[in-house]
């Protein structure tokens, strides 16, 4: 099989990807390791930046996240007992983020594909990437019936996630990977029950953080600090409630809804940045490239963002040969990623107790809570780093004061 772009992975990066270079003209081929099912059953998080609203808006797959996205003009932040709301709409300029849970972006994405009639399969193993530094890269794996397939490209869109294989496909001496492990994971919950606030909670508490966070009105979704050596065994729901009751607590009258407890996982915490995200005619996009921890929902966003600049830069490359975006895609993307990296490491750090902290780094965390959410200027940074930053499709110089 021939393909001008093959694309690794039906996530929201590789479906943006290939959606985009539909609508340029440019034929892809689709290959997932999952089923359709199981990847549009997966429940995700999905608070979608301004950015990816547009553009899910701007290509006719937004239809569906309009009449069931829930639209936040702000968050609220908790510590101390206080209750302090970060007004993104007016700090931003009307800017808002939306609550659309990633798994409905993916089949709003499927949907799309298919009516396009793009190529797409899935359940697929052993996948395996040659001649990556040549005029005809390849994907070899195995079908469905475990039958050996082969996709000869022009190019090669690695969007398979932290596990997949094409970052490893990159030769170790030329891939510089940045990691940072934390100290705590997420406890997260889906519970079936109304919401107890209008917004997203995150809660700094001496006990550890915690979040209220939504899915539909009916469904909630909550997560907890605990010790990356929990197990789920360990959590009762009746000891998740009794958390997320002291956690979420204020001075005033509000009161947590409770539910029945209809999922749990743990999560583990990390950041991660693959440098270059390119190799020969190779392209990293969203997970397969970093990793951010979920305090910032940046992922899927940052997803979002990577894709844009690659189906830019090739359509540069098949409207008039110019190569000049595709060769810099590394150097636009990772401004922005470490940017978003930056970003979700602050408010991770901000907001989760240290327990090996002194007293004196507990209470620098505590000031830096209320300058976040007192200060004008520190709430705007905030907001406009949530809110998402502008997308950059070409290299930017660094202006200098």
């Amino acid at each position: 099989m021939r393909a001008q772009i093959g694309i690794i992975g039906a996530g929201p990066a590789g479906l943006m990807l290939a959606h985009l270079l539909n609508r340029r003209g440019i034929e892809s081929v689709i290959i997932e390791s999952r089923s359709r099912e199981e990847i549009e059953r997966t429940i995700r998080a999905g608070v979608l930046e301004q950015m990816t609203v547009d553009l899910l808006n701007e290509t006719g797959a937004g239809e569906r996240m309009m009449k069931m996205g829930m639209f936040h003009k702000g968050i609220e932040i908790r510590f101390n007992g206080k209750r302090r709301r970060i007004d993104m709409h007016e700090l931003t300029g009307g800017k808002y983020v939306t609550i659309y849970p990633q798994h409905e972006v993916i089949k709003d994405l499927i949907s799309a594909r298919v009516k396009s009639g793009g190529e797409m399969y899935f359940s697929v193993s052993n996948v395996r990437l040659s001649d990556l530094d040549t005029a005809e890269p390849t994907i070899t794996y195995l079908n469905e019936n475990q039958e050996e397939e082969e996709i000869i490209c022009d190019y090669i869109a690695g969007c398979d996630g932290f596990h997949g294989p094409s970052r490893q496909s990159i030769p170790a001496d030329i891939r510089r990977e940045y990691q940072k492990i934390y100290p705590y994971s997420w406890l997260g919950i889906l519970a079936e029950a109304p919401p107890s606030a209008p917004e997203l909670i995150y809660a700094h508490h001496e006990d550890g953080f915690a979040l209220h966070s939504t899915r539909t009105p009916e469904i909630q979704r909550f997560y907890l600090q605990v010790d990356p050596a929990d197990c789920i065994e360990d959590w009762s729901d009746e000891r998740i409630w009794e958390k997320l009751r002291l956690r979420l607590s204020t001075d005033d009258e509000w009161r947590l809804i409770e539910g029945p407890v209809i999922q749990k996982n743990i999560v583990p915490m990390r950041s991660f940045i693959c440098d270059p995200m390119q190799y020969g005619r190779l392209f990293l996009a969203g997970d397969a490239a970093h990793i951010v921890p979920p305090t910032g929902a940046k992922g899927l966003n940052l997803a979002m963002a990577d894709v844009q600049v690659l189906a830019g830069a090739l359509h540069d490359y098949y409207a008039n040969g110019e190569t000049r975006r595709l060769e810099r895609y590394s150097a636009v993307c990772l401004r922005r990623i470490w940017k978003a990296e930056r970003f979700s490491w602050y408010m991770t750090s901000m907001l989760h107790r240290h327990h090996h902290d002194s007293p004196f780094d507990y209470q620098i965390q505590l000031a830096e809570l209320d300058h976040a959410t007192s200060s004008k200027a520190a709430a705007q940074s905030l907001a406009e780093n949530y809110v998402g930053l502008p997308l950059e499709l070409e290299e930017q110089p660094l202006s200098v004061i």
